[in-house]
């Protein structure tokens, strides 16, 4: 061949290997860019995991949202968030046995261990489905923070159910509210950086989802439903709440205990003068309620005997718990209560004789006052009244826990809603009627009273019996179904009758139930017996 040829070859191959040159230039830039973001330097947290070549794959693992720090500090803080609920969660479920200092609550207690409960749910439910935001997660979100915040207005806008939650209840549903509100942010911006991560990594948002995405967004929107009843319910009873707190209480309201909460008394008759010799005075007859408040048809027999003049003057009270009376703080034995009652008639400027009348357990709490005031207790009638032996029943650790689940599920309302919607229960009915057991003050009250009964209330008890003054005058009317019923509760009544050594009468009226009075005879009895004790 020519050297023309050869010359014209080596050329071509000379100026190929300088294209080649050029193209390895162009492809380490093109590799440095996709590793320096695009836009060349070092690989940044949008970049980092880019591949060399394409994107990639919507499946691949390292598509997440958590790809970004700003979503990572989002995680951190809702688990610091719930770590600090968890506290706040153990002292309001300590408090409702033993009350730490300024812990106090004049309510139940139940709302704000329920409202704290919630947040806690709420949390969990954010951390575990936290990489799988969706729709429905978010409408459910925001519904439970407008009810949450409904409520907040509710018991701060309301006077009485400000005073009973207090400043915990207030902040429990009031964190409640603010973390429902942060948690509906945190699902949107979870959202929107899944969707900017699968636009960057896989070059386009995903619009479908995996069966365990299907499955997660199911479970979640299932549990926020059922969330956002609990508290659409806890709502609707506040509103019932409020409604009750709009009746008024007969009589007063007295602070005791260095104010922590307040009691309720009222006394109908002309009060005697206080310079009146107390040996010359008529006796006034206190009342002591049962196992319900002392306004549920206990007083109406009193109150005959009163408009018939067999007696003068009467009072009764509602024990701490009860009708219009506050809560106390844990620990409260019936000890604590004789000294309350106590306290609420020297603020009330009533001093006595009193003819203590009382019922079922309050017989209790009728005789620990009684030898506590051996100079102003002039008599005393047990009706079918609790023996101090049997406060072991009353103790239970089954019966704690049944009242404990009750007072957790009072906050939700299902009795004293569907009472009042479709049986027309009044207020009253629900304050101190047949339906008050059903409140959550009520439930804190009886297991209070449960929690003590065979520990400090038995110890009181047996010391009140050791001091009893045996020239007090004693009635005891027994329930003659419980006597046929129980053998042992026979023996107690009996037991009873021993108690002071100046009986005056002991009637086991026949079908008549505990609740003595119910029944015409009973009623009838109780009025005679009663009229004889102030008489002698």
């Amino acid at each position: 061949m020519s050297p023309k040829f050869w010359r014209s070859r080596a050329q071509g191959a000379q100026e190929s290997d300088g294209g080649g040159e050029e193209d390895q230039g162009s492809n380490q830039a093109s590799e440095r860019g996709r590793r320096g973001g695009r836009g060349g330097g070092e690989p940044t947290e949008r970049s980092r995991l880019l591949p060399r070549e394409g994107y990639l794959d919507p499946d691949d693992p390292a598509v997440s949202p958590y790809n970004l720090w700003s979503v990572r500090a989002l995680r951190s803080f809702t688990v610091l968030f719930l770590i600090i609920n968890l506290v706040w969660w153990v002292l309001l479920l300590v408090s409702l046995f033993v009350s730490p200092p300024a812990m106090n609550s004049r309510g139940s207690g139940f709302f704000d261990f329920s409202f704290t409960t919630l947040t806690m749910g709420n949390l969990l439910i954010a951390l575990i489905f936290f990489s799988v935001p969706s729709r429905p997660m978010t409408i459910w979100g925001a519904s439970l923070a407008l009810f949450l915040a409904v409520d907040l207005f509710i018991i701060v806008g309301v006077p009485r159910l400000r005073i009973e939650e207090g400043w915990v209840g207030i902040a429990s549903v009031a964190w409640a509210t603010v973390i429902a509100l942060y948690l509906l942010v945190q699902t949107r911006l979870v959202a929107r950086g899944k969707r900017e991560e699968e636009e960057r990594l896989t070059g386009r948002e995903e619009t479908r989802r995996p069966l365990r995405e299907w499955l997660a967004v199911l479970i979640e929107t299932v549990i926020m439903t059922v969330t956002v009843l609990v508290s659409i319910l806890m709502m609707a009873t506040l509103i019932l709440r409020a409604k009750d707190a709009s009746l008024p209480a007969p009589g007063k309201k007295y602070y005791v205990d260095n104010d922590k909460y307040q009691v309720h008394l009222n006394c109908v008759g002309q009060n005697q003068n206080s310079s009146t010799v107390l040996s010359d005075r008529s006796p006034t007859v206190l009342l002591e309620a049962g196992e319900m408040p002392v306004e549920h048809t206990f007083r109406t027999w009193v109150h005959e005997a009163y408009r018939n003049g067999s007696i003068n003057r009467y009072c009764y009270w509602d024990r701490p718990g009860m009708a219009w009376s506050d809560n106390a703080p844990s620990p409260h034995s019936a000890g604590m209560s004789a000294d309350v009652l106590s306290e609420t008639l020297a603020k009330a400027d009533e001093d006595g004789p009193w003819v203590v009348v009382s019922a079922g357990i309050g017989g209790i709490y009728s005789r620990i006052f009684a030898s506590r005031h051996t100079r102003d207790v002039a008599g005393l009638m047990l009706i079918d009244a609790v023996h101090e032996d049997l406060l072991p029943e009353i103790g239970k650790p089954g019966r704690g826990f049944v009242l404990w689940l009750r007072g957790i599920f009072s906050p939700l309302g299902l009795d004293r809603l569907a009472g009042a919607i479709f049986k027309r229960r009044t207020r009253e009915d629900r304050v101190y009627g047949k339906r008050a057991y059903q409140g959550g003050k009520f439930i804190k009250a009886k297991l209070q009273e449960n929690l003590v009964a065979d520990s400090t209330t038995k110890s009181e008890i047996a010391s009140a019996k050791h001091i009893q003054s045996p020239d007090m005058r004693l009635v005891v009317i027994s329930s003659g179904i419980e006597v046929r019923k129980s053998q042992r509760w026979a023996d107690k009544q009996k037991d009873l009758t021993n108690i002071t050594d100046n009986l005056v009468a002991w009637d086991v009226v026949k079908g008549a139930p505990h609740e003595v009075w119910q029944t015409d005879h009973g009623k009838a009895l109780l009025g005679e017996r009663l009229k004889k004790l102030i008489e002698q």
